[in-house]
Order: structure tokens, then C-alpha cells, then sequence
């Protein structure tokens, strides 16, 4: 039996309000907050808000302690190691980009990865070294310490010698100054919640922006390429000078650094497809830009490569970490403005790619934590003489498909990097740097096939696709970090008004009291006479009835004039009949009302050509 449920009385009470106090109660108070007031506001401090802002400025403390292990620590393992493996060569070659020794990539690929493991809200990017960054740092470092300012005469050759040691040494300190002035910038950004700065920075602009960033990256290899000495060239279209320099120099080509590269890109094309076809049945991707600089070492370790050939190698690499140190703040003053751009460019990669993952698994990214994340991981990784990093597609599809769900696969990539850095680094000095450019190449593969996007965008959308190419050529035209100031300020050109669309916002609610008033304001902010436009528009409606009745008239009179002449002819059959049987045989000149029925008689009055009549037949 169902028992039965007592019910529950409620009883709400409520103050009844006319017109009159509604209004009275939604007044706007006139009363001005003084700025003390807002101050103290904003630092007064209890329980609660002391730690949520803990908890929100070190996002760790909340996800850590409740970390499934049994779920993900798998996955993240596998992911981390695989990652890190990545990491290794990636971070020598995108140093070659930035211009400083590759073991500087390796730093920049430890550092500022656990300081984002404490405070970055994204579970699965992979931040790090990355092309577009790099390629901007190198056009600091090479612009404000370039080879002409180390050259030294040597007696033995009688030639002008450059010192490396000294020059690399002074690009790191500039690399680290402008990385170090970037995480301030990224910091300031996110305390002060201006974390929408990425809104300006539409998808075709990043797009053909990375895209030109990766032709600016191609010509910064060729030197290692073709084993040549271009000169540098900085400003608007040392793009074009570079390339040009670069042809002049093609008859100086080192044969064994192009048949280096041509191999390396060749091997690594190959297995990269081989990965791409076998994905779903391997568990890890074959980490094939691991077993090329393994491979390509041990050969130029056991050939000579760099005594006989000529090949350039990779050099000293020394054991362990660097120590901190602050920055040179005599940099600053000039290197603010490509800090800046390093900055939101960096931030707004890294927040894009975030932003798809957590679409994908159902989480937040907070937008202005992400900037303070970055920035920590960049100042932070100044001090310890890393350059620039942001996120890189790349790595993080792998970090992704490997089973990486947390963090932690990217605190567990920079331990790899750590074992590899204090260890087994100095394996790799005899390392070519032909085949680090040629890791370069293959990794843009992604980067210039998004070329594809001018055809689909010239179908979709002109004005986009407008943007992409302007932000290409600009920034082809003008170097990463004076075009994409350029870029952004064209796309905010193609914000226009859609001509015939004006779009007239009230706050208030439209109802018969302030209906007229609406549309005064209305009349005085578009300088339009809307009573006229209503006359107008009423005149039209009108007149638009008015042709549809005619219309509608009209085809009832066709539609009775089909029906008259229908019922005034016979079936074909009918005709066909009497035709056969002689009748007709004339030319009918004149014919009265037949009868549908076939059981009836048809009568008919016919005139023949010979004259005769016919008064009836029957069928």
C-alpha cells in the first residue's frame, strides 16, 4: 500500500509594492564611493577571500591534493617521458633560432615548465620553447649584439676572427633581459584582469601570423643548411636582404652540411608519416627527432665531420645547471618594445590552444591567471637564463595523446629534461647543427600547410581572409615584432559599419510610456526621421496589400476562364473515337457543350467544310 504523504504548507510573505515604490527602490543612488573606501575595500581580508585568492593564484593547491592517481598517473608518466624526450631536441634547435648556445634550449625547457606546473590552469598545453618565440628572441639578440662587435684580428690567419665565447655570451644576458621584461609585462597584465588583450588577436590574424613568423624561421636556418656566413641585416625587410644574401652565398655551400640536412629531412619526413599512418596501433609516437640526433651524433662523432667536412656541431655543452642572476637593466630601455610583443604574442598562443583543450574536456582556463602563470615562468626564467617560452601545438598533441590528463606530465617532462641536462648532455657536442635545422623544418610542417587557409577563407569570409594575408605580408615585410603591431592595427581597420545595419541599445524596458521618448533618442542618435520612415513603410505595406489582392483577383479570373474552356472540349478519347468512325472528318468550325459522361448522348452542332451538319451522335 502506498503510504500516504503528508503535505507541507509554505507561507511567503511579501511586501506589496506599487509603481511608486518599485521606482523609488530602483533609483540610482547618488552616493560616491571615495577612492580610501575602494582601497580599503579591496584589501580588507577574511577567511574565505584569503583563500580563495591562495587558492586562485596557486591553482596547485586545489587540484593536487585531490589527484586520482590510480586514473591518471599512468597516463601522465607515459605522457611526461615522452614529452621530455621531445623537449630534448626541440629545445637545442629552437635555441639556434633565438641564437644562443643550444644548451640554453634545455634550460628554457626546465625552468619556466615547473613554475607553470604550480600556477597554470591548463591540463594538457605543454609550455616551453617554441619557433615563433625563439625567432623573435634571435632578432634581439643578433640585432644588439651582432658579429661585427666581437670581431678580433688573429695573427695566424691574418684574418678578422669573431670571439664566440664573447658574443654568446653577451646575446645570452640580452635574451634573458627581454624574456625577464616580458614575464613583467605578462604579470602586470593579469593583475590588472586585462586578460581580453587576446580578443584583438582574431584566428586569421594568429594564423597568418605564425605562418609568416615560420618563413622568417626557414631563412634563419639556411646558414646551417648550406654551411655559410650570411650577414645580418635588421629592421623593415631584412627578410628580403637575408634571402638575398643568402643567394649570393650559394656558390660558397658547404656539401657536407647540405647533405646532412638533406638526409636528416628526408629520415624525419619519413618516420613522421610513418608515426601519422600507424597512430592508433603505437602507443607512443616513435620519437623520431630523438633517434635522429642520437644517430646523426654518433656519425659525426665517428666520421669527424667537423675536422674533415667543415660541418658546424653543436659545441661545448656544460654538465649541471647555471646559477641565477638578475638580469642586465641596462638592456631594458632597449628591449621594452620587443618585450611587449614577445608577451602577448607568447600569451596569446599559449591561451588559444588552452582554450580548445578545455572546450574539449570540460574545464576552465583562467584567462588572467594564464598571464600571470607565463609571466612568472618567463621572469622567473630570466633569472636563470632561459629566453622566452609560450605553448607548442606540437608537443602538446603529443602530451594529449599519450594519455596526459594533468600538470603533472609536465612537471614529469622537465625532470626528464633535468636527467638529461645534468648527465647525459654532454653526448651531444658533437651533434650537427644541420640536423637541429632540420628538425626546425620538419616541426613547420603544420605552420605552412595553413597556407590551405586563404582558398577556404576567400569561400567563407573575404574580410578574414583579407586579414590573413595582410598579417602575412606585413609581417614578412616588417619582422615578427613590428608587424604584428601593424597586423592588428589593419584588422581593427576592417571593423566597419555593415551599410543599411545601425544597432540602438536602451537598458531600460520599451513599454507605451517611454515608447515616444525611445524614439526620440532613437531619431537624434542616427539623425533619422523615424516618424517619416514610418509613414513611408506603412504606405508600402499598403500598397503591397493592394497589388497582392489584384494578384490574387486576377488569377481567380484565369483560374474560371481554365475551367469554362476545359468543360467546353471533349476527352481525347472521345475525340479520337468519333474521328475514327468517320465523324468529323471535315474541319469542326464550330462545336456546343459535350457531355463528360460516356454513357450519355453528345450533342453537338458541327459544320463541316462540305457544308453537311450533325445534330447528335452516340457513343
Amino acid at each position: 500500500a502506498m503510504t500516504e504523504r503528508r503535505s507541507v504548507g509554505y507561507s511567503v510573505h511579501r511586501e506589496v509594492l506599487d509603481e511608486g515604490a518599485v521606482e523609488e527602490m530602483a533609483e540610482k543612488s547618488e552616493v560616491k564611493v571615495t577612492l580610501s573606501v575602494k582601497v580599503k575595500e579591496s584589501l580588507r581580508c577574511s577567511g574565505p577571500r584569503m583563500k580563495s585568492l591562495i587558492l586562485g593564484f596557486l591553482p596547485i593547491l586545489s587540484w593536487l591534493p585531490r589527484y586520482p592517481v590510480r586514473d591518471n598517473a599512468v597516463g601522465d608518466l607515459v605522457s611526461g617521458i615522452s614529452v621530455g624526450i621531445m623537449q630534448l631536441p626541440q629545445g637545442m634547435a629552437y635555441a639556434l633560432l633565438a641564437a644562443v648556445p643550444p644548451v640554453y634550449g634545455l634550460y628554457s625547457s626546465f625552468y619556466p615548465v615547473l613554475v607553470y606546473f604550480l600556477f597554470g590552469t591548463s591540463k594538457h598545453i605543454s609550455v616551453g620553447t617554441y619557433a615563433v618565440m625563439s625567432v623573435m628572441i634571435g632578432g634581439v639578440t643578433e640585432r644588439l649584439a651582432p658579429d661585427a662587435d666581437f670581431l678580433s684580428w688573429d695573427n695566424v690567419s691574418n684574418t678578422s676572427v669573431v670571439d664566440l665565447l664573447s658574443r654568446d655570451a653577451e646575446r645570452v644576458r640580452v635574451a634573458a633581459a627581454v624574456t625577464f621584461m616580458s614575464g613583467l609585462f605578462q604579470i602586470l597584465l593579469g593583475l590588472v584582469h586585462f586578460g581580453f588583450v587576446v580578443t584583438y588577436l582574431s584566428e586569421p590574424l594568429v594564423r597568418g601570423y605564425t605562418t609568416a613568423a615560420a618563413i622568417h624561421v626557414v631563412v634563419s636556418q639556411l646558414k646551417y643548411t648550406f654551411g655559410i656566413s650570411p650577414a645580418r641585416f635588421s629592421g623593415p625587410f631584412s627578410l628580403i636582404y637575408t634571402v638575398l644574401e643568402v643567394c649570393y652565398l650559394l656558390p660558397q655551400t658547404n656539401v657536407g652540411a647540405l647533405v646532412v640536412s638533406i638526409v636528416a629531412i628526408v629520415g624525419l619526413i619519413l618516420v613522421k608519416e610513418l608515426n601519422n599512418y600507424l597512430g592508433k596501433k603505437l602507443p607512443v609516437p616513435i620519437p623520431v627527432e630523438l633517434i635522429a640526433i642520437v644517430v646523426a651524433t654518433l656519425i659525426s662523432w665517428q666520421v669527424n665531420l667537423e675536422d674533415k667536412y667543415g660541418v658546424d656541431v653543436v659545441g661545448l655543452i656544460p654538465s649541471g645547471l647555471q646559477p641565477p642572476v638578475l638580469p642586465t637593466a641596462s638592456l631594458f630601455g632597449q628591449v621594452i618594445g620587443d618585450a611587449f610583443a614577445l608577451s602577448v604574442v607568447g600569451y596569446g598562443i599559449a591561451i588559444s590552444l588552452g582554450r580548445i583543450f578545455a572546450l574539449k574536456y570540460g574545464y576552465k582556463v583562467d584567462a588572467n591567471q594564464e598571464l600571470i602563470a607565463l609571466g612568472l615562468s618567463n621572469s622567473v626564467g630570466g633569472i636563470f637564463q632561459c629566453f622566452a617560452i609560450s605553448c607548442s601545438m606540437s608537443r602538446t598533441m603529443v602530451q594529449e595523446s599519450t594519455g596526459g590528463k594533468t600538470q603533472v606530465a609536465g612537471a614529469l617532462s622537465a625532470v626528464v629534461i633535468l636527467f638529461i641536462t645534468l648527465w647525459i648532455g654532454t653526448l651531444f657536442e658533437d651533434l650537427p647543427k644541420a640536423v637541429l635545422a632540420a628538425i626546425i623544418y620538419v616541426n613547420l610542417q603544420g605552420m605552412m600547410k595553413q597556407f590551405k587557409d586563404i582558398p577556404a577563407l576567400w569561400r567563407t569570409s573575404r574580410v578574414d581572409m583579407c586579414v590573413w594575408v595582410a598579417t602575412f605580408i606585413l609581417t614578412v615585410l616588417f619582422n615578427p615584432d613590428l608587424g604584428l603591431a601593424a597586423s592588428i592595427a589593419f584588422s581593427l581597420l576592417t571593423v566597419k559599419q555593415v551599410p543599411g545595419v545601425v544597432i540602438f541599445r536602451s537598458s531600460a524596458t520599451l513599454y507605451f510610456a517611454n515608447a515616444e521618448m525611445y524614439q526620440d533618442a532613437l531619431a537624434e542618435k542616427t539623425g533619422l526621421d523615424i516618424t517619416s520612415i514610418l509613414s513611408a513603410k506603412k504606405k508600402l505595406e499598403a500598397k503591397r496589400k493592394r497589388q497582392e489582392k489584384k494578384e490574387a483577383k486576377r488569377a481567380r479570373k484565369d483560374a474560371k476562364k481554365d475551367r469554362e474552356r476545359d468543360t467546353c472540349l471533349p476527352p481525347a478519347g472521345v475525340v479520337e473515337s468519333l474521328q475514327s468512325g468517320g465523324f468529323f472528318s471535315g474541319q469542326v468550325t464550330k462545336a456546343c457543350l459535350f457531355s463528360t459522361n460516356h454513357d450519355a448522348v453528345l450533342h453537338c452542332l458541327s459544320e463541316r467544310t462540305d457544308g453537311s451538319h450533325t445534330d447528335s451522335i452516340e457513343v
